[in-house]
C-alpha cells in the first residue's frame, strides 16, 4: 500500500490539502501484521500514532488471574492508538492491542505529527471527535462490566456488532462477554421465542432492531 493513498482512505484525514497530505506522508508509513500479532502491551510506550486502514484489531487487559478481558474492537479507518495527553511526545498505551486478521497500519511519528498538525489546529476537530468516539467506548464498557445483566450484555452485540457476532465462534462471544456459554445459548433462544430475533444455520438475524435495542438501553 502507498502511504499517501492510504492517508486518503481514512476519514480522519479527509479535511486535508494535497500539500497536507504530502507533508504527512513524509512523515508516516505503511505497516503490514498478519494475524495473532501483539501490537503492544499495556503501560507501555510508543512514539508512533496508528490508525486502522484494513484488517481487525483487539483491545483487551489481563487481570491479576491471568484472565483476558475483551475491551473492544478495533475496525477499519479509524485510530487504534490512545490519546493519554496532547502535549507529550510518546503516547501511553492502557490495553494490550492484538492483530485479529491480517491488517494493515498507518503509523506516524507523533512528536512531529503533535507539532505539523494538532499543535495548528488542523486537525483539532477531528482528533477531539476520536476521542469523544473512545470515551464512549470506555462508557459502553463500563455498562457491559458492571450495569448490564446477561440479556443486556447479548442485545448490545447483537445490536452493535451482528456480523461479529456471526463471524465469532460461541464460546468465543461468552468469553468476550463473560458469560457462561449455557446462558448465551438460553439469551438466544430467549430473544428467538420472543421474535426478537431469528437464527438460521447458526447466524443471527434481527427481526424487530428497535426491541432488541430498548433491552440494554433500558438497563442504563
Amino acid at each position: 500500500m502507498q502511504t499517501e493513498a492510504s492517508i486518503r482512505m481514512l476519514p480522519f484525514f479527509r479535511s486535508l490539502s494535497d500539500e497536507q497530505i504530502q507533508l504527512l506522508g513524509s512523515i508516516s508509513h505503511v505497516e503490514h501484521y498478519a494475524a495473532d500479532y501483539i501490537l503492544h502491551y499495556e503501560n507501555s510506550y510508543s512514539t508512533r500514532i496508528l490508525f486502522l486502514i484494513k484488517g481487525l484489531a483487539k483491545a483487551y487487559r489481563i487481570d491479576k488471574h491471568d484472565n483476558e478481558i475483551f475491551l473492544y474492537h478495533i475496525h477499519p479507518g479509524t485510530l487504534l492508538s490512545e490519546l493519554s495527553s496532547l502535549q507529550e511526545e510518546s503516547l501511553l498505551s492502557y490495553a494490550n492491542i492484538v492483530i485479529e486478521e491480517e491488517s494493515y497500519l498507518l503509523s506516524i511519528d507523533y512528536g512531529r505529527f503533535r507539532k505539523a498538525f494538532l499543535d495548528t489546529g488542523i486537525l483539532g476537530n477531528e482528533m477531539l471527535c476520536a476521542i469523544i468516539e473512545r470515551n464512549k467506548q470506555l462508557q459502553t464498557i463500563i455498562d457491559r462490566e458492571f450495569v448490564f445483566d446477561s440479556v443486556s450484555k447479548v442485545a448490545m452485540m447483537l445490536h452493535e456488532e451482528l456480523a461479529m457476532f456471526n463471524r465469532l465462534k460461541r464460546y468465543d462471544v461468552s468469553l468476550m462477554l463473560h458469560i457462561q456459554p449455557a446462558t448465551l445459548s438460553r439469551v438466544l433462544k430467549r430473544l428467538k421465542r420472543d421474535e426478537i430475533i431469528d437464527i438460521d444455520r447458526g447466524n443471527v438475524y434481527i427481526l424487530d432492531s428497535q426491541k432488541l435495542a430498548s433491552i440494554y438501553k433500558g438497563s442504563l
